[in-house]
């Protein structure tokens, strides 16, 4: 993915931004301590959608971690063949200072000679902020990913291609490096890296991978911010995962098949004490028995 960045704006007046940011003091930011910084970037989705991706931020020149996001910023999205300009869409940052548009997998778009798609981000400006932009050229690739067992060998298989102009799948020449991740509880989890040669990859899916209830997994296969072909993601799903029924220590309580522990204290305390009181009893009937014996030899004597 080639970044030609068309300029970073140096702010004379920051009054836009402290209008539109969220986390703005105006009395402690000072104007002239911030520029402009307008990134672009382009993702390929699973279904192969294309989303567009535009970050506009004011960034401190001396404190780099002091950053102020362009919020509610137009930013225009266009494909551009030499003086051709076609406007794919519209979209307004948000708090973050983002700004987004997803194009359909069928979205038709103008290619050089070399099969390059030509991308243009652009802020207009107003009488405060300049204009800025961001271009990429990306090439189309499309990424398919197979989940099968080959001889009992739970395989993971990767193509990589292009489409002619006729829709046949070329397969991609160049060796790019490709990760594979399994979807976690709250974020992807790494589980190889390798590389696509001759337009294909295969893995040996790892046995031991915690899935749902069900033993279904979600495995990703992605190319991640390659100079060419920007970041191109693709994923499937499979019950290759293992599902262990944990066994959960349940408290006793009044309507389990176990009392609660205090039961158990107080119940043990009463019979203790009951069968204490029955044999002090016992005892004290022996002592009064002997003592009647005694009494009666000392009258007879």
């Amino acid at each position: 993915m080639k970044i030609n960045l068309f300029k970073h704006t140096y702010i004379q007046a920051f009054l836009i931004v402290l209008l539109f940011s969220i986390n703005v003091n105006s009395q402690e930011n000072d104007a002239s301590n911030y520029n402009l910084s307008f990134d672009f970037k382009t993702v390929k989705q699973h279904d192969n959608s294309r989303l567009l991706e535009a970050s506009f931020m004011g960034k401190n020149k001396e404190d780099r971690k002091d950053v102020i996001p362009m919020f509610n910023a137009e930013i225009k999205f266009y494909n551009v063949l030499n003086e051709e300009e076609v406007l794919l869409g519209s979209s307004k940052t948000t708090q973050a200072g983002i700004a987004q548009l997803t194009l359909p997998e069928n979205q038709k778009y103008l290619t050089d000679e070399n099969g390059n798609i030509n991308l243009l981000a652009r802020f207009e400006g107003n009488e405060n902020v300049e204009q800025s932009s961001a271009e990429l050229i990306v090439r189309n690739i499309y990424l398919e990913l197979n989940l099968k067992e080959i001889d009992s060998v739970k395989t993971v298989l990767v193509t990589a291609f292009t489409l002619n102009e006729l829709g046949d799948k070329i397969p991609l020449e160049e060796e790019i490096d490709i990760v594979l991740y399994v979807q976690g509880m709250l974020s992807k989890m790494k589980i190889a890296e390798g590389s696509i040669s001759e337009g294909a990859y295969e893995f040996e899916f790892p046995t031991d991978l915690p899935g749902d209830a069900n033993g279904d997994l979600t495995v990703f296969s992605i190319i991640e911010g390659h100079e060419e072909f920007g970041t191109v993601i693709q994923k499937g799903n499979i019950k290759w995962g293992v599902f262990q029924n944990q066994i959960k220590k349940t408290k006793n309580t009044l309507w389990s098949s176990a009392a609660p522990i205090w039961m158990y204290v107080v119940l043990t305390i009463l019979l203790v004490g009951v069968w204490a009181n029955y044999i002090y009893t016992i005892i004290n009937l022996f002592k009064i028995r002997k003592e009647g014996l005694d009494l009666k030899l000392e009258t007879e004597s």
